[in-house]
């Protein structure tokens, strides 16, 4: 479990923790809204198997307290920057600051990893909510693309580790 101490605005404490026996399924059956899947995979089954089958990629269940209500997954680049990917709000838990918390969560842990340069994560130009989220954490647009998708940076010395 990777806890940062941080609650979404239902009081739930927010955790990435290990996709395990216990856990995979309720993390494969997460899904977004309708009008997320121009940006994300219909089910987080999909990123589950990028993880087990791409070899980069680490999945991770989001739970708000001890339910799964989200995927997310991480890598590591090779210039030892931190990747964040894959990152999936069941529909009906959307609204109360989980995904806001998850990734506040897992970008300060692989900031704090030894040798961590940057945490960079991408989202479509057109997913206006993950623009605004990510600017509220600190990330900030590098200029650089990744799969049509538009790159942002947090800087390791950023904080979001407490």
């Amino acid at each position: 479990m990777i806890d940062s101490n941080r609650y979404d605005r239902t009081r739930r404490h927010v955790t990435p923790r290990p996709v395990d026996d216990g856990n995979w399924r309720a993390v494969a059956d997460v899904v977004p809204r309708d009008d997320q899947r121009a940006w994300v995979y219909p089910m987080a089954a999909r990123y589950l198997l990028l993880s087990e089958r791409g070899g980069a990629w680490t999945s991770l269940a989001v739970y708000a307290d001890d339910a799964v209500v989200g995927h997310v997954m991480w890598a590591v680049d090779d210039d030892a920057s931190r990747w964040i990917g894959g990152m999936l709000v069941d529909a009906a838990e959307q609204g109360r600051g989980v995904g806001e918390a998850a990734v506040a969560t897992l970008a300060g842990w692989l900031a704090a990893q030894p040798g961590c340069r940057a945490v960079r994560l991408s989202y479509h130009p057109d997913n206006a909510a993950a623009a605004a989220l990510y600017t509220r954490l600190g990330f900030t647009p590098t200029g650089a693309t990744e799969d049509d998708e538009l790159v942002a940076e947090l800087p390791v010395d950023h904080g979001l580790a407490g």
